[in-house]
């Protein structure tokens, strides 16, 4: 005869049923309300900034042609061609810090109004106390080759792959020079005759406040005849032709020490 056992022949008890629905309900609304209570991620902001170069000689306005200008050294001149890059453009905060804008190169032509103003996007929100920027192709865009943009060879700017970009090209007629015209093509990467020149002029203690609302505008005055005065001054009846060599750096230095200045900013 068999003997049963206390609680034989009832049903075995259902294991795990505490932690059915019910549970993974309540474990889904703890979820949701985690989820609801983390704070969301900051969205990165950023805004435009707008450089204006006005071309002068001195105080007059530069315009090409026949019109005639002083040098600052007792000589005149008339402008045919001013072409020059900007690049490496960095903008500049209190704290040290600096933002570099992702490949900047401008090819800035006194012909081509347009090309007078610079417009740089996706400046991150903030405010800057300065800017510098090179005047001139970095060493390593003068030895990557034929590229595009800016930097296309058809825009007459390209020497030859040995010397890599003119930076700077200023053509026009002088009396004073031995032929009745000058050509200065400002080039050269390598060393001694490097003429790639960081330019920082001076806010004058202004700053630019940079957000999706403002978009400021610093306007520069660029002199053209700042690469005839200056630490080497330069005369026609001496240098006439100048392309690379000493003599384009002394013109580089020359510009180096003023050309660009600060007119005025406008907040926006």
């Amino acid at each position: 005869m068999a003997t049963q056992l206390p609680g034989a022949g009832r049903p075995a008890p259902r294991r795990g049923r505490r932690f059915g629905w019910p549970l993974l309900a309540v474990l889904v609304s703890w979820g949701l309300v985690a989820g609801c209570g983390k704070a969301p991620e900051p969205a990165a902001t950023t805004g435009n900034l707008y450089l204006e170069l006005e071309p002068t000689v001195g105080t007059a306005p530069l315009v090409l042609g026949p019109t005639l200008y002083p040098t600052g050294n007792g000589e005149q001149f008339t402008i045919s061609t001013f072409k020059y890059y900007l690049s490496n453009v960095k903008l500049h905060r209190a704290d040290g810090t600096h933002y570099a804008v992702p490949d900047s190169y401008f090819l800035v032509d006194a012909g081509q109004p347009a090309s007078q103003h610079v417009a740089l996007h996706g400046i991150p929100a903030g405010t800057y106390t300065g800017l510098s920027f090179v005047v001139g192709v970095d060493s390593a865009r003068n030895v990557a080759g034929a590229q595009t943009g800016a930097l296309d060879p058809v825009k007459g700017m390209f020497w030859d792959w040995n010397s890599g970009y003119i930076f700077v090209r200023l053509e026009g007629t002088a009396a004073a020079s031995a032929t009745g015209r000058y050509k200065y093509a400002i080039m050269g990467f390598q060393r001694p005759y490097n003429t790639l020149r960081t330019i920082a002029p001076a806010f004058g203690g202004a700053t630019v406040a940079v957000s999706p609302e403002h978009e400021p505008e610093v306007h520069m005055e660029v002199d053209v005849q700042k690469m005839f005065v200056g630490p080497t001054p330069m005369r026609f009846a001496t240098v006439y032709d100048s392309e690379g060599g000493p003599t384009s750096v002394q013109i580089a230095n020359n510009y180096a020490a003023g050309m660009f200045t600060v007119e005025h900013i406008h907040p926006n």
